[in-house]
């Protein structure tokens, strides 16, 4: 695609976002955006959002286990930068306005302490290089009408982005079992979703393995300092009502959230 045709991508989905008006899939007004062109409408978003002051703060790994590909009708993982504005302090009020159509996910956070940057990367690469983890809700949201995305056409969206909050518990690793820790969703008390961390890719440390080794190809690393998601533990779960959000992890820490 041309450098103009891309800049077109990014202020459709850019305009979608602000005027919470959701378009057709880029996919289908732009055929020729593949997952390469849209990982350049990425680029071209940030660029922007940084000119008007925000900043890069970390990255995204998104549809990582089986049940988010199942149902969001994909068969690979996505992926985005996370920018200092989608990220929400524990405890405010989340206007249910802000959103086009809005799910929750629970999953670990991870703040790196050394860079990373693939190829070949390994797990113990990525074990080095984790400072602490939190436990992390993601909200995300697409601008695409009715969530019909292709894999382009999430990755153009910056991987379904919505907003990013942070727990306050962080744990080094050697204090967690990562392997096989529950993940609970409760909205106003009542237990609605569960998942378990080795639904992603067997262990999230691995999740973000992937990620820095898929990112090499567009000359990307993961940066010390920056916080990473590797993608839900469980099924996210629709964000459609006001109430209260709980989201645990068992032993280790608890986010919440009130949807006003």
């Amino acid at each position: 695609m041309q450098t103009n045709e891309l800049r077109e991508v990014a202020l459709a989905l850019r305009t979608a976002r602000t005027e919470k008006e959701p378009i057709s899939p880029p996919t289908q007004t732009w055929p020729s955006l593949d997952a390469d062109s849209a990982f350049e409408v990425q680029r071209i978003t940030v660029d922007e959002a940084v000119k008007q002051g925000d900043r890069l703060v970390g990255l995204k790994l998104g549809n990582i286990a089986k049940v988010m590909q199942d149902a969001f009708g994909l068969d690979q993982p996505d992926y985005g930068f996370l920018l200092a504005s989608t990220f929400i302090y524990e405890g405010t009020p989340i206007p249910l306005k802000d959103y086009i159509a809005p799910y929750v996910e629970l999953e670990p956070a991870f703040v790196l302490k050394a860079p990373l940057k693939g190829p070949n990367i390994i797990i113990a690469d990525v074990i080095n290089a984790i400072d602490y983890a939190l436990p992390a809700i993601e909200i995300i949201d697409s601008r695409v009408k009715d969530w019909a995305i292709g894999l382009p056409d999430t990755l153009a969206d910056n991987g379904s982005t919505g907003a990013i909050i942070l727990g306050g518990t962080p744990r080094r690793l050697t204090d967690l079992n990562l392997r096989d820790t529950r993940g609970t969703l409760l909205f106003n008390g009542r237990e609605i979703m569960t998942g378990n961390t080795k639904n992603i890719l067997g262990n999230p440390i691995s999740a973000v393995a992937w990620l820095a080794n898929r990112l090499a190809a567009y000359d990307v690393g993961l940066e010390a300092g920056q916080v990473i998601l590797p993608g839900s533990c469980l099924q996210a779960m629709p964000m459609r009502e006001t109430g209260r959000w709980t989201c645990n992890f068992d032993g280790w820490g608890t986010v919440e959230f009130d949807v006003v």
